[in-house]
Parts: C-alpha cells; sequence; structure tokens
C-alpha cells in the first residue's frame, strides 16, 4: 500500500511541476521574487524535451509503481502514459509543445511590463511626493 502511495504523490508532484512549468510566469506577477524558481523549472523542462531527456520524477514513479505491483510507466514516459492521447491527440505534441513554450514566454513579458509599470509608478509618487530634508 505504501509504494502505491508514494506512487501516487509522485505523479501529483509531476502533474504539478508540468503546471508550474507552463503556468508558473503568471503566478510571478503576483509575487516577482518568484520567478527565478519558474525560470530554473522552465529552463529544466526545456533541457528535457530539447535533449529528449528523462525527468528524475518518472523512473521514481515508475519504480514505486512496480514495487506496489502495477503496471510501471509507459517506456517512453511520464507524459505518453498520462496525458498524450489522453488530453490531446499524439499528433499534436509539437504544437502543444510550442504553445506551452509561447505561454512561458507571454507570462515572462507580463511580469516585465508589470515591474516596469511598478517601478514608474513608485519614481511619479517619489517625485510628487519627496520626503522632506532633515
Amino acid at each position: 500500500m505504501i509504494f502505491r502511495v508514494l506512487a501516487d504523490i509522485t505523479m501529483t508532484v509531476h502533474f504539478l511541476f508540468l503546471a508550474y512549468v507552463a503556468l508558473g510566469g503568471f503566478l510571478a506577477w503576483r509575487w516577482p521574487r518568484t520567478w527565478f524558481a519558474h525560470a530554473a523549472a522552465a529552463i529544466y523542462g526545456l533541457v528535457i524535451e530539447v535533449f529528449n531527456f528523462v525527468c528524475v520524477l518518472t523512473p521514481l514513479e515508475d519504480h514505486w509503481r512496480r514495487r506496489a505491483g502495477q503496471e510501471g510507466l509507459e517506456p517512453t514516459g511520464f507524459i505518453d502514459t498520462y496525458i498524450e492521447g489522453v488530453v490531446y491527440p499524439e499528433e499534436h505534441t509539437l504544437l502543444i509543445q510550442w504553445l506551452v513554450g509561447v505561454v512561458v514566454v507571454l507570462s515572462w513579458l507580463g511580469l516585465l511590463i508589470r515591474l516596469r509599470r511598478r517601478r514608474a509608478q513608485a519614481a511619479r509618487s517619489r517625485r510628487e511626493h519627496p520626503l522632506p530634508d532633515d
């Protein structure tokens, strides 16, 4: 039973990580300092896709599933097991990868615009309400 729970926890973390890679840049709109973590996650995801590496969570979940007596993941990995052919047709994989990339870039552009506006408002506020000299 414990191995199945560990496999399910690993699967859940993996889904959350994928969601964070795709949408985490929007969290940085609210918490700008989190963009470092999102940039690291996005770069990790990009490297995995470009160089066809295996995410560290994939063999971990596969290990727990097999220890629980279940079938492991598809030999091609997590996304092929849970997402391709389930969430979208396999022939649209490249399109989805590009769309995720566009969403990440748009979230970062939005963050840049928000930060510039915030800086401009702070500068305007300092000019309109200067601190009195001591």
